[in-house]
């Protein structure tokens, strides 16, 4: 006669696995969003989407991705192609004008 499991046994064997499992898929989902945009892009665009629902990505991303600046603080220089590609603009060259920078997607 076959005997039963105990479930307790299989759950307390299970769960730890499973738990590290997550969390190590979970801890390379947030390396990955540590890298620049080009890299998240290509690793995200091959992940299925019922991984963005089992893992806190809102809370990661916004994390990951918050940034050392704060309100006042002068914006790095950084350089910008133009709508035609045809040249460069510089935040630099617009020393002493007032610059609104907005960062998102507009489409």
């Amino acid at each position: 006669m076959l005997r039963a499991r105990n479930p307790r046994r299989i759950l307390t064997r299970f769960l730890p696995g499973a738990a590290a499992v997550y969390l190590a898929f979970a801890g390379a989902l947030l390396g990955v969003m540590l890298q620049p945009p080009a890299v998240i892009g290509s690793v995200f665009a091959r992940v299925p989407w019922p991984v963005f629902a089992a893992v806190p990505m809102e809370r990661m991303w916004l994390w990951a991705r918050a940034g050392s600046l704060r309100v006042g603080d002068k914006a790095p220089g950084f350089d910008l192609p133009t709508l035609d590609r045809s040249g460069q603009v510089r935040l630099s060259d617009d020393l002493g004008r007032p610059v609104v920078l907005v960062f998102g997607s507009y489409t």
